[in-house]
């Protein structure tokens, strides 16, 4: 039980802006480059609930801006800070392919300190360990009580929280499933969408770092997916089904709230 506390104690200990924090958080920049082109819409603030739902909650993808204020979830997802807090805890890795059926338990700090590493281009999914979701609520629920999540919702669904941290040139390849939005707290996502009826040529044990140095230089420009690079504080929502697959270009810290 007092373990259990322990990242409540931790968490309940910082005061976002008391500190300086390292740039980046502490978190691995990486050297894979980013494409300045972005071919998905982007909203501001000013976009009401209404116009959400009319233009995008059931057609397409948006990025929205300014929607909402994670800095003080930020500050606590520095390195330091989350080793601190849950570094004894286990986290559930899972292989970074399409179906991602092999499941690996470790001790948080080892995720971080051992296995999060730049991507080795010549690894195929299935022999690469990730972190994303399958997180214990009983632990981690104090994290997530500091997170401000984007203020549209579809009628009919409930919000779940998916939170994970992964090296440079990782990601995950093509697949899809229901609605939901996507925050980038540190480093920066390159995320790749197809509509549903459009589905991608892709091999899904293949990473999305081998797919973009192999496959997506021959797409002709009407074969390519719509694509953009997210940056912190940046939401990307993606409708039901979508097709998308995702490549962090940094040592990345990120939520997704999934709208089942």
């Amino acid at each position: 039980m007092a373990a259990r506390l322990l990242p409540l104690l931790l968490l309940g200990w910082v005061r976002p802006g008391a500190c300086t924090d390292p740039p980046g958080g502490g978190w691995l920049a990486g050297t894979v480059p980013e494409e300045p082109r972005c071919t998905v819409e982007r909203a501001d603030a000013s976009l009401t609930y209404s116009l959400f739902l009319q233009r995008f909650a059931f057609s397409r993808p948006v990025i929205l801006g300014g929607v909402t204020d994670n800095s003080a979830f930020r500050a606590l997802c520095t390195r330091e800070k989350l080793l601190a807090a849950f570094g004894p805890f286990p986290v559930r890795l899972s292989t970074a392919n399409t179906y991602s059926y092999r499941k690996v338990d470790v001790p948080f700090q080892e995720y971080v300190e051992h296995l999060l590493k730049p991507q080795d281009p010549a690894r195929l999914g299935s022999d690469t360990l990730y972190f994303f979701g399958d997180n214990n609520f009983t632990e981690w629920g104090p994290l997530f009580q500091h997170y401000v999540p984007p203020p549209f919702r579809i009628p009919g669904t409930s919000p779940a929280y998916s939170f994970g941290i992964a090296g440079s040139g990782s990601g995950v390849p093509f697949h899809w499933h229901g609605p939901g939005f996507s925050e980038v707290i540190f480093g920066r996502k390159r995320w790749f969408l197809y509509p549903p009826d459009k589905t991608p040529h892709f091999h899904p044990n293949e990473t999305t770092l081998a797919w973009l140095q192999h496959t997506y230089p021959t797409l002709p420009p009407a074969q390519r997916p719509l694509e953009c690079t997210l940056r912190p504080g940046e939401v990307l929502y993606f409708p039901d089904r979508w097709w998308h697959a995702t490549l962090n270009l940094d040592t990345s810290v990120f939520i997704s709230t999934f709208l089942g």
